[in-house]
């Protein structure tokens, strides 16, 4: 997004200024942007912002695939760290799996990181998903969402877990920055 002087008599300065979005970006980026002109020698000049984007908070992933086979575990953890200078407090919210899945939420360095770690629980045959919400006191991100993938087989089933990870490495993911 980009404001401006509107009139700038020749010979004369103003001022340009652009905004950039930069969720669902992290590390460094270039973004460019043209500016047009009367100017009979300069009707066009292409100006370049490059950033570093660091977000305020790390997460390992957004999402875990908890994958096993009827009455047996299985676990996952994504790591989550504070980049900003304030500590970070993470209280945990809504959770779609209650039942299903459990999980334990462990501060390793006070105030920088924490381990998350999901567990489904032993039952039956099941192929769910759903999210856990994580609230933050960071107004930058009020909210983490974790989603959850949950594929529970039968025990004598003919197809194996293989091919349950196949299943998911070939179906698209959306999830919330």
């Amino acid at each position: 997004m980009a404001s401006y002087d509107e009139v700038i008599p020749p010979g004369g300065k103003g001022k340009i200024t652009l905004k950039i979005r930069t969720t669902g970006y992290s590390g460094s980026h270039t973004w460019g942007a043209r500016i047009y002109t009367n100017d009979p020698t300069l009707r066009m000049a292409r100006v370049s912002v490059k950033a570093r984007v660091k977000r305020p908070i790390y997460l390992s992933s957004h999402r875990v695939f908890l994958r096993a086979l009827e009455g047996e575990r299985a676990s996952e953890e994504i790591e989550i760290r504070g980049q900003l200078p304030s500590e970070l407090v993470l209280t945990p919210g809504r959770f779609d799996l209650e039942g299903k899945v459990e999980y334990s939420l462990r501060e390793l360095e006070k105030g920088r990181r924490y381990k998350l770690r999901f567990t489904n629980i032993p039952g039956p045959p099941i192929n769910t998903s759903g999210l856990l919400e994580i609230k933050t006191n960071y107004p930058e991100r009020p909210v983490i969402s974790i989603g959850v993938f949950l594929h529970i087989q039968k025990k004598d089933s003919k197809v194996g877990l293989d091919a349950v990870d196949n299943f998911y490495a070939e179906r698209p993911i959306f999830h919330r920055l």
